[in-house]
């Protein structure tokens, strides 16, 4: 499959590259994707959650009324969740929410979230560009070019580009990120999906092993 190369002004540069079928033209693995994503998600979990019990509230630990003869329930501490300002019953504690992956599964994942993109039409190649210093309004430019400055891109650029990922900073729809960085989750987000020339050799080679 065959795309052309655009400039950052959003301009066809006459020239064409290959998009390996491999990668961006499989048969979309759902399954695949949706463990992907569900282990992305869970990962940005703190899991930091607490709720004390009723061994971990100050209170009295008396017995409040007698066992038997008052028409209701028995009752004991105070500190029980049936009261109001009792401990909590089974409540949340720390816990870690992440959980592995086979390798081949979350390569399967990737390539059937390119392959999504690529079947709508939301893969674009870009020949490789920087900026000489850290501009966020160069950035939005080029956003502009594409017509994505309102919606949600993925651009995946080489490593030297430091000085377009610190102008994507303050974008919040926009991310910027290079081929080792690809996730599932991120690549599905976003409306558009941008590629930097320098870079489709290295997904292409990640994602074929």
């Amino acid at each position: 499959m065959k795309v052309a190369v655009l400039d950052i002004t959003g301009k066809d540069t006459g020239r064409k590259v290959e998009l390996s079928n491999e990668v961006f033209g499989i048969e979309p693995n759902d399954h695949a994707i949706y463990l992907d994503v569900k282990q992305y998600l869970a990962n940005q979990r703190q899991g930091t959650h607490k709720a004390k019990e009723r061994a971990e509230i100050a209170g009295s630990t008396r017995k409040i009324k007698k066992q038997k003869g008052t028409g209701t329930a028995r009752a004991g501490s105070i500190k029980s969740g049936v009261f109001r300002g009792g401990g909590r019953m089974f409540g949340p504690r720390p816990r870690n929410y992440s959980f592995k992956l086979n390798k081949n599964l979350k390569r399967l994942a990737r390539k059937s979230a390119l392959s999504v993109q690529t079947k709508d039409s939301n893969v674009v190649v870009v020949e490789d560009f920087n900026f000489e210093t850290p501009k966020t309004k160069e950035f939005i430019n080029v956003l502009k070019a594409f017509e994505i400055e309102t919606k949600k891109s993925l651009f995946v650029l080489s490593e030297e580009n430091k000085n377009v990922y610190l102008s994507s900073r303050n974008l919040k729809k926009a991310k910027v990120v290079n081929a080792t960085g690809i996730n599932t989750y991120s690549v599905l987000n976003a409306n558009k999906v941008v590629i930097a020339e320098s870079t489709l050799e290295e997904i292409q080679s990640n994602l074929s092993k």
